[in-house]
């Protein structure tokens, strides 16, 4: 059973109840493990899949994933890391969303019966009385929900706070009891509404979930975590060589993380990865790229991708296809080069594209609007998600 946590605790960021999971590993009785979603829309990364990766670990050794898809929470509304009321969505909406996420959830999770169930929340809680809802209300104070920041913050900037905004943790938190969850695998925000869980199921004599929070890493702009409106995320529906591209434009000091979190290199490994400079860095992130590209499509795939990056980059030999622009110069500021690529973009636009870490000279990412780029030998110009030029003067 160590050898089942320790590997687990690559990832890990906090385990509440471990010695509960000590105990239920021991038993030999297959677990329940509690993987809930809003269905609002999906659009999963490699951030999420780090969760997903250890509920396949899991898997593999005959436990039991039940995929909460929550449709009644989402009719009310996750108010986690949100300073305004949340928007509700409509049946449709929220069956259609559900089906996105089944979909992407199976790039990672085996979907086999022995190993995997959907419930839906709306099971339980459609048909709960209004006396067993209150019942229900009756055993978290005010004090517990005005403990998470975010209420506080919001309550501090003058912004209102929805009363059914206030019990969407306790709807959460009763999910677990409801649906005999043993583990449940988190990411650091949804601590509050999983420990009530076990608040709930200890007050309602079953035994307390345990309870894993993981590991966040910045998304590939080294700043803020993975966000689709900041595009500096990986999704897992990414091609092979969009991710592989991503993967080569994230900055050196994002290599370890990305390799121990994101991959299964031995952490010796990691550690040589982490520690190379100069012209190593690109190797190392070369085969950052490629472990990762591996585990979501396989080995082939990324032998591919490696060996077209290097044609495109390392030999400037890239795809008959690439379109060439044509520069009057040999050294360009790049928000000009940015501006030939997209002629009928504006300024601001292009600079987003560069505050975004969408632009890279040869594979090397360029933020600096100002920054001068020499182009006389030729280079490849990476500017948007697939937006690509050969540079010739």
């Amino acid at each position: 059973m160590n050898a089942v946590i320790d590997r687990l605790r690559r990832t890990t960021e906090l385990i509440v109840g471990a010695e509960d999971l000590r105990e239920r590993l021991e038993s030999g009785r297959p677990l329940r493990i509690k993987y809930g979603v809003d269905c609002t829309a999906p659009d999963l990364h490699l951030g999420h899949a780090v969760n997903l990766w250890m509920m396949r670990q899991l898997q593999d050794l005959g436990h039991r994933v039940v995929f909460l898809l929550g449709d009644l929470t989402t009719r009310v509304g996750d108010p986690t890391g949100r300073s305004e009321t949340r928007p509700v969505l409509s049946p449709a909406q929220i069956d259609a969303n559900a089906a996105s996420f089944l979909s992407q959830v199976s790039l990672v999770l085996r979907t086999d019966p022995e190993v995997f169930e959907v419930r839906r929340n709306s099971e339980w809680y459609d048909a709960m009385p209004v006396a067993e809802l209150l019942s229900l209300f009756a055993q978290v104070t005010h004090a517990q929900l005005m403990a998470r920041d975010m209420f506080r913050d919001r309550v501090a900037a003058g912004r209102e706070i929805a009363l059914h905004e206030l019990v969407y943790p306790v709807l959460q938190g009763y999910d677990s009891f409801a649906m005999q969850s043993d583990l449940t695998i988190v990411g650091s925000d949804q601590l509050f509404n999983e420990q009530l869980g076990r608040h709930f199921q200890q007050r309602l004599g079953a035994p307390p979930q345990a309870v894993i929070t993981t590991t966040i890493t910045p998304g590939i702009d080294g700043r803020a975590k993975q966000s689709k409106s900041l595009n500096n995320y990986i999704g897992l529906t990414d091609s092979p060589r969009d991710k592989f591209g991503k993967l080569m434009s994230i900055p050196d000091s994002l290599v370890e993380a990305y390799a121990r979190v994101y991959t299964e290199l031995p952490l010796e490994t990691v550690a040589a990865l982490a520690a190379a400079t100069g012209p190593a860095a690109r190797d190392a992130k070369l085969r950052l790229a490629a472990a990762v590209v591996t585990r979501y499509h396989g080995a082939g795939t990324a032998k591919a991708e490696l060996e077209a990056f290097r044609r495109t980059f390392t030999e400037r030999t890239g795809p008959a296809e690439l379109p060439e622009l044509v520069v009057g110069q040999e050294r360009m500021v790049v928000l000009e080069l940015l501006r030939v690529a997209h002629p009928s973009a504006s300024n601001s636009e292009l600079r987003r594209l560069l505050r975004q870490g969408a632009v890279a000279v040869d594979g090397v990412r360029v933020e600096d609007p100002a920054a001068v780029i020499s182009v006389g030998g030729g280079v490849v110009l990476k500017s948007g998600a697939r937006t690509w030029h050969r540079v010739r003067v």
